[in-house]
């Protein structure tokens, strides 16, 4: 495994991070158990899970996914081994059973102290806000559409603020966003600069190869203000296993069991996923490999949030951190991305 650590910190992180949004409901917890065994073993010790997990969110199913973690702590004693992350869901219709009010002190309060209860914990190494408040580029929509009706009003200072007292408590011990843009990253850190207020040390987005904006604005405010990316869907749902186009995909892989998750699979971005599986069998390897290598070698990336529904994908996905791609494997993916680019934003 490699290793480093979270931006501004001391706090060790294993570049191979382990998602857990399936526990609970593609994954039994004896499952849970087995991965999260396994992952450590192989030198995983950063852990992601969110307080509205597993996918999709439903009243139901709230939460389960922290409870296999806390479980699988109380089992093994090993969450002195662990640099856990967690968040708080983001507002909207999609997490109406969870809470309406928001990233108020009052939400993020009864967030903290659920989730540690749920977790069987003390404290969260990393505590995230799951997206933003404000009515902006969201989840698959490619650019930003102003809305002169968005009624939020600016809170990122009280956000800070509440969220200080958390960490001055002792529950969580940084803080990071996720699913955030240039302007509200920039907001966060300004705040933190001006006020002495906690400082946002990671972003939590998507980044594959079917998904680069990051590249953008976000690259140079990651590297210029030392805020390291925290990517999700590394795989883009499973299409850069390359199963859905072999038509290999087993009755319980996610886009067979929720096919409204389409945001990677549209005309364009299978295109572009069938010339990548081209790339890496070329080149002796799986794409699901190339696809993992291609975002742990990112210089702006902290760490590389893979997920599985079984040991046999979860042990190659981890393995891909020992796979180095060379030139030419370089310049023919940028070659695919330069004429398809960014099909799933």
């Amino acid at each position: 495994m490699k290793y480093t650590t979270l931006p501004n910190t001391d706090i060790k992180v294993s570049k191979i991070c382990l998602g857990t949004m399936t526990w609970g409901n593609q994954n039994s917890q004896d499952e849970g158990f087995a991965q999260m065994d396994l992952a450590l073993d192989k030198g995983v010790n950063f852990f992601d899970v969110a307080e509205l997990y597993p996918v999709p969110a439903t009243a139901e199913t709230y939460a389960e996914t922290e409870r296999i973690i806390g479980n699988w702590f109380s089992k093994t004693g090993n969450r002195d081994k662990i640099v856990l992350a967690s968040k708080i869901a983001g507002p909207g219709d999609y997490t109406a059973h969870i809470r309406t009010n928001g990233f108020s002190k009052e939400a993020l309060n009864e967030a903290v102290d659920n989730s540690l209860k749920r977790l069987q914990t003390d404290y969260i190494d990393l505590y995230q806000l799951h997206w933003p408040e404000r009515q902006t580029k969201l989840f698959g929509t490619r650019d930003y559409v102003h809305n002169p009706n968005d009624n939020w009003e600016d809170n990122f200072n009280e956000i800070l603020h509440n969220l200080d007292a958390i960490i001055k408590s002792g529950k969580i011990r940084q803080v990071g966003i996720s699913n955030e843009g240039a302007w509200g990253t920039m907001r966060y850190l300004e705040e933190s600069k001006r006020h002495n207020l906690p400082r946002m040390i990671t972003i939590q987005n998507a980044y594959s190869l079917l998904c680069r904006p990051f590249e953008g604005d976000l690259a140079e405010v990651a590297h210029r203000e030392n805020i390291g990316l925290l990517a999700y869907s590394p795989m883009a749902f499973g299409v850069l296993s390359g199963k859905y186009i072999k038509g290999t995909a087993e009755d319980n892989a996610r886009l067979k069991l929720f096919p409204r998750f389409a945001r990677y699979s549209g005309e364009q971005a299978t295109e572009a996923a069938r010339r990548y599986l081209k790339i890496a069998e070329d080149n002796g390897m799986s794409l699901a490999q190339m696809s993992l290598a291609f975002v742990n070698a990112r210089p702006f990336l902290t760490s590389n949030i893979i997920g599985a529904t079984n040991l046999t994908q979860l042990n190659e996905n981890i393995d891909s951190i020992n796979i180095k791609l060379s030139d030419d494997i370089m310049k023919a993916i940028n070659a695919v991305h330069s004429s398809i680019p960014n099909p799933a934003p």
